[in-house]
């Protein structure tokens, strides 16, 4: 069936911001989609509520909204548009869950929208779990026993007719397993049916019998409207059912079916996807007992979905593109393979001559408090990948790939389970038979660890097995010879000297994915502190033995047919490659540089997509000037890694190792490390101390942009508080501590309140704000300090203005791309800040020495390219708080609010243009711009959802309009936490707080919200405000009405709460706001954030503020 022709404009949803459960990959498909659709002649509307994607940049889509992804607001941009269709398939579930209920109310009808790319049937048949379960019996496909609820008393039925305990409840229409789990009692089974039942759009749960231990396998499936249906790629769960498939170790191809397995299950996919009708990418999902080849259809996709984005990197097939194009009619036979170009045509399914493992990347480095389990529901912030030739190599590839812990597997000691001061000494004690039980045992981001650790000690695999639940011996066998090549690399130390390494050892440590890392510190025996020097002596021994890793390419045809892709993987192939390095010949333009990106790797809390955004820009920047340009990364969800971004994909971990080989095979001429956030800035000190050794090789490497001199000053402590007095910059006091002894001395001389914070981190990772001896004794008992990691103890300007400035300098000019202005206070973490462009309460004045002071920065400290400081505002004072010399996380919002494309313009300048010479477009002043936080407290349990100076957001959004509280109103709404309109306000609020509170107090009273407070608040209120105010009991006092009761009656609908940090209002704080987060209650934290809420409020009562478009500049 050829192209429609009848399709003209196309509406396609994006999936709003990052959060736990929906990352990178729908920015991704997206993107490649709106390419795919656009170079077809379409014209492409993209509505998406998150500034820090690529995807609503020019290049991408003709006409870009963003806006809340909310039904009613894509209804009205719907009615602006006028478009012909509606692609919602390449959003994720919170687009499908838009166009299901803009198809079910008649919207799509009345305005003669056409939904494309996933039939409304299709969907409803696919998310309904009841509606499921009778398709597959329906065509005979085996499916567990299970029972469709709405209702806490339904469950409960149901669970008495099935049986027995364990049970799983599945919500439908969520993302992310968002609300299910396994429950072993009743108890647990009506606390997670009640949060299925609340995130369900459609309130139904499925109650399941359940299949603990079973062995989980995806099949990733592509079908057009002729029926023509192929498997792109299968995908295996290192982890037995239980555990979501976004958090297991995943495996492709799968390892371990027999053929016949597989042909069955291959064959149930397909007649699946066939009688549900889908056309383009989904994802089935199975659960084997491989005993027996017995299995169960666990549930479809019918989208592009997360798998869809590993199985697109994996096989080097693009999913979401043809997904696109069979959705505007064309058929797999008629649509070429873009990997084999006229080879092949795309109905033809990948075959793969190498082993692919994904491991979720969690964030429980960042939340000590978090609980570790990881199960039905998803935890994971993102994912590496990694490709080797032996699954040996690709897992401690992707190991290496996390920057969670250490860099490779290590023998796990008592310091493994806590932190602290005395960690040091708890590193040399080995950990307990037990713990390591119970790691191996619950399913936690240890599990690999402990895998590794019990054939350190000689488990036998039935052990392991059994106390895993079932981990498929396959994969055990694995674990156990990685232990075996460890002990032989020990035994090898003991023995003999560095010199004596044979290179056939090298090579065969080497094809097992032994970094150089690893193997000096198993050489040593684990018992060396600075692995970068051992690293190093290695890296050396082994070039000059002639040893280099070989290349190959991702070709999805195991070089069956000639590929032109130009994607490739780093292999050892098992210790038989060639002597020397695998170059890559240069092209005959003289002029023309070979230019390296890295990319920031896997999406974590504080270094989100927002870095993969200047990645792209970068690549784009250099091959716009006509300079080839290499990428390498390895996380699979982002455009970075598609393979026709760059000139050259390097699908390897961002490691010294790593990078030094892929220079060594480019013979690079330039390497760009300010776009790939903390990750690649950290590489820049490193590699300057190899540059000699690179040049004995025979690479001649500049470091383009800011030197690695320049970023050491401006991130070392010490010297940036010599450079500020050097300019006459004020800094809050301050002190740098290498011991615990020293960091209390210091706090001593500053004086309470300090921030407390690790040097060289990102998105404030252990840093706090203490107020009192008991705080810093708690904070010392968690941290660790050492010469090498210095904690940082700094004044705590409370009260002050924070602002963010985003910049760019040339060494003669500077251009401010945009000064913001946080909503909170200083002391809450820039990236968990509300932040507005223009600022809305700074004056002139004050600008004017913002501008001054980062003009000075930007030159003094020799700055070529983007960088980011934070001032802050106290009185009169302006303070420099800290300067970032790299791309900052708010680049993509500076260039949808200004229209100014700064990532771009930095990108540049690195290459050696200069600001004077560029076509800088004009600065767009009509709107204010906000940008608001997403935070993940619904599936991390344990923390406090207050904010604080520890970053605690996985994403943001973006409202923009002519008036700063439609904007803020916009930003709000797109979080999708309700913004109550009419109800009861709960307030409680410390001391201090308590007279500013009044005027927000009298306002809501005039919007006719009833108003609850404890006792201290509501005395205010009433005796000084005169407001009609019902009293509350504190949590603590045991009495009844709480917070609690009355936010469980449904009679609280918004909090205002302004924690202390003492007494039992802390307890109370902590309590309310948690349970807050499950009933989807907005709160507050602060009086500025109060009384823009407030102001919010009054704004929606007016209706919600038209969408706008936007205009963003091109350079």
């Amino acid at each position: 069936m050829p192209r429609r022709n009848d399709l003209e404009r196309i509406v396609i949803l994006g999936s709003g911001p990052i959060r736990i459960g929906q990352a990178a990959e729908f920015d991704f498909s997206g993107s490649q989609a709106c390419r795919a659709l656009r170079n077809d002649g379409f014209e492409v509307i993209l509505i998406n509520s998150n500034p820090a994607t690529i995807q609503n940049d020019p290049e991408m889509a003709d006409k870009i909204y963003i806006e809340p992804l909310l039904p009613e607001v894509v209804a009205r941009i719907l009615e602006i548009e006028s478009p012909d269709a509606l692609l919602a398939g390449m959003g994720g579930q919170t687009a499908l869950n838009i166009a299901t209920a803009l198809a079910h109310d008649g919207t799509l009808a009345r305005l003669g929208v056409e939904l494309i790319g996933c039939d409304l049937d299709a969907i409803d048949d696919a998310e309904d779990r009841d509606r499921f379960k009778k398709v597959c019996e329906e065509i005979d496909l085996p499916v567990c026993k299970a029972i469709a609820c709405s209702s806490i008393d339904e469950v409960l039925t149901a669970a008495d007719k099935l049986g027995s305990f364990p049970l799983l409840i599945r919500p439908a229409f969520t993302l992310g397993g968002l609300g299910g789990g396994t429950a072993f009692n009743t108890g647990e089974l009506v606390e997670i049916a009640r949060q299925g039942i609340l995130h369900s759009s459609i309130g139904q749960v499925l109650i399941e019998e359940s299949i603990l231990g079973w062995q989980e396998h995806e099949y990733e499936v592509m079908r057009d409207a002729s029926d023509n249906a192929i498997i792109v790629c299968t995908m295996e769960n290192l982890d037995p059912m239980g555990v979501h498939t976004g958090e297991s170790v995943v495996v492709a191809p799968q390892q371990t079916l027999s053929d016949r397995d597989h042909q069955n299950l291959r064959d149930a996919a397909l007649k699946l996807i066939r009688r549900l009708n889908i056309k383009g990418g989904c994802n089935v999902q199975f659960a084997v007992e491989q005993s027996t080849g017995e299995y169960r259809v666990i549930e479809v996709n019918p989208r592009v979905s997360r798998s869809s984005a590993l199985a697109s990197k994996a096989t080097g097939y693009p999913i979401a593109r043809m997904a696109a194009l069979i959705a505007v009619g064309y058929t797999l036979d008629e649509l070429p393979n873009p990997i084999t170009g006229e080879g092949t045509t795309a109905a033809f399914e990948p075959t793969l001559d190498y082993c692919v493992v994904k491991i979720p990347r969690w964030p429980f480095d960042k939340f000590r408090t978090a609980d570790r389990t990881i199960g039905t529901s998803m935890k994971s912030t993102g994912e590496v990948m990694a490709i080797g030739r032996r699954f040996e190599e690709a897992f401690l590839k992707a190991w290496s790939s996390l920057e969670y812990g250490h860099p490779h597997p290590r023998p796990l000691t008592m310091a493994d389970a806590s932190g602290g001061e005395t960690m040091d000494q708890r590193s040399s004690t080995p950990l307990d038979d037990k713990t390591l039980e119970d790691w191996l045992a619950v399913p936690s981001d240890r599990r690999m660890g402990a895998l590794f650790e019990a054939f350190r000690r000689g488990w036998e695999i039935d052990r392991v097995r059994e106390v895993t639940g079932g981990v498929t011996r396959w994969f055990l066998h694995r674990f156990q010879s990685m232990a075996r090549v460890e002990r032989e690399i020990i035994d090898f130390g003991l023995k003999n000297n560095l010199n004596d390494l044979s290179p056939i050892q090298i090579r065969n440590w080497k094809g097992f994915g032994f970094s150089d890392a690893h193997i000096h510190d198993a050489i040593s025996n684990f018992s060396q502190n600075n692995l970068y020097e051992g690293q190093i002596e290695i890296t050396k021994l082994r070039h000059s033995m002639l040893i280099h890793p070989v290349y190959r390419m991702v070709d999805s045809c195991a070089a069956e047919f000639a590929a032109v892709t130009p994607y490739y993987y780093s292999t050892y192939e098992g210790g038989n490659t060639f002597e020397g390095v695998d170059t890559v010949a240069k092209n005959n333009n003289s002029k023309s540089k070979r230019m390296v990106v890295i990319g920031s790797g896997p999406i974590r809390i504080g270094q989100g997509i927002e870095f993969d955004y200047g990645c792209v820009h970068a690549v784009g920047a250099i091959r716009d000037m006509g300079h080839e340009a290499v990428i390498i990364n390895n996380n699979p969800e982002t455009v970075s890694t598609d393979f026709d971004t760059s000139d050259r994909l390097y699908f390897d971990p961002l490691t010294l190792e790593s990078v030094i080989e892929i220079l060594l095979r480019e013979n690079a001429d330039g390497i760009l490390l300010q776009f790939g956030g903390q990750t690649a800035i950290n590489l820049a000190v490193p590699l300057e101390n190899q540059l000699n050794h690179l040049k004995d090789m025979g690479v001649n490497l500049n470091m383009s942009g800011t030197s690695p001199d320049s970023i050491d000053e401006a991130s070392d402590r010490y010297r940036f508080e010599k450079f500020a007095a050097k300019n006459n910059l004020l800094m809050p006091r301050g002190a740098t501590a290498i011991s615990p002894a020293e960091v209390r001395e210091a706090v001593g001389e500053i004086g309470f309140p300090v921030l407390i914070r690790p040097s060289y981190v990102l998105g404030g990772r252990g840093m706090e704000v203490l107020t009192g001896k008991s705080q810093l004794e708690a904070y010392m008992q968690e941290a660790f300090i050492a010469p090498e990691k210095p904690l940082l103890v700094d004044e705590y300007l409370g009260n002050a203005i924070e602002l963010d400035v985003d910049a760019v300098c040339d060494g003669t000019d500077v251009l401010i791309g945009a000064i913001m202005e946080h909503l909170e206070e200083a002391g809450i973490h820039s990236g968990d800040s509300t932040c507005f462009i223009p600022t809305q309460n700074v004056s002139q004045d004050m600008l004017k020495m913002v501008e001054d002071w980062t003009k000075t920065i930007g030159l003094e400290l020799g700055i070529i390219g983007c960088y980011n400081i934070q001032f802050a505002i106290r009185g009169k004072e302006l303070f420099v708080l800290e300067v970032n010399p790299r791309g900052s996380r708010t680049f993509p919002f500076v260039a949808k609010s200004t229209g100014i494309p700064l990532a771009r313009i930095a990108a540049r300048i690195t290459m050696g243009d200069k600001l004077s010479d560029l076509p800088i477009p004009a600065r767009q002043v009509d709107a204010v711009a906000v940008k608001a936080p997403v935070f993940p407290f619904i599936k991390l349990r344990g923390l406090d959802p207050a904010p604080g100076p520890e970053m605690k957001s996985t994403g943001e959004v973006m409202g923009s309009h002519k008036t700063a509280a439609a904007a803020y109103l916009k930003a709000r709404m797109a979080t999708e936490i309700p913004v109550p309109t009419h109800g009861g306000v709960y307030l409680t609020v410390k001391d201090e707080d308590k007279d500013s509170i009044m005027d927000m107090a009298k306002s809501l009273d005039k919007l006719g919200f009833v108003l609850y407070a404890t006792r201290g608040t509501a005395d205010v209120l009433r005796e000084a405000g005169k407001l009609p105010v019902n009293t509350a009991y504190r949590i603590a006092e045991q009495g009844s009405p709480d917070a609690l009761d009355l936010m469980r009656q449904g009679k609280i609908q918004l909090i205002i709460n302004t924690p202390t940090s003492s007494g039992g209002a802390v307890l109370d704080g902590n309590m309310m706001r948690r349970l807050a987060v499950e009933l989807n209650i907005p709160f507050v934290t602060t009086l500025s954030g109060a009384k823009m809420e407030v102001l919010a409020i009054s704004e929606l009562r007016k209706g919600v503020p038209e969408p706008r478009s936007l205009t963003i500049g091109t350079v």
